[in-house]
């Protein structure tokens, strides 16, 4: 394994990382409407889990009301319970074959919780990024002990590891910032 490989691993392991990161944000409710909400929960279908997204079409009706039609009659009440069971603490209601979900508004405390939500989402991201980090750095003294690359190459390894990171960090804090700005919009 040279330095390459290890700084294209971390690379991609940050990558990664900040992916998880987006996902876990857009499944924290603001006061908006959006598909995603609804996208990780998952409906009995035929006896299998399966993903809302692939029994429904979701759709928005405004901005606080996200519609949900079943491509078959009989998922109605099956995506209907599974909307109300989930942790979003929504409840839809149903007009026929379209079920309704209204974002109710945000209290000024909730607000609040979820922003410490986000801010932990996103330093929970920061420590991976740091153990990454680590392991790549562990990877490249092992280079050296094992007299694969010299100290000089190590150092400057190090140095091109540490800019990844600090690249990385500052990419969590941004969307840790929009995310914020977003659930404290009115």
């Amino acid at each position: 394994m040279t330095t390459k490989d290890i700084y294209s691993q971390s690379e991609h392991h940050m990558k990664r990382s900040i992916e998880t990161l987006k996902e876990n944000l857009m499944k924290i409710r603001t006061g908006r409407a959006h598909t995603g909400l609804l996208e990780h929960i998952t409906v009995d279908y035929y006896g299998c889990p399966t993903p809302i997204s692939q029994v429904a079409q979701l759709g928005l009706a405004d901005a606080r009301t996200i519609t949900v039609q079943p491509w078959e009659k009989k998922m109605v009440a099956v995506v209907e319970k599974a909307i109300r069971n989930s942790d979003l603490g929504l409840n839809p209601a149903t007009s026929g074959e379209v079920i309704r979900v209204p974002m109710p508004p945000l209290t000024e405390e909730r607000r609040r919780d979820l922003t410490k939500v986000v801010r932990s989402e996103g330093e929970e991201t920061k420590v991976a990024i740091r153990n990454l980090r680590r392991d790549a750095n562990n990877k490249v003294a092992a280079l050296v002990k094992e007299k694969g690359i010299s100290e000089d190459d190590e150092r400057r390894s190090n140095t091109e590891i540490q800019k990844l990171t600090d690249k990385y960090i500052g990419e969590v804090d941004k969307l840790i910032a929009e995310k914020e700005k977003e659930i404290m919009t009115v």
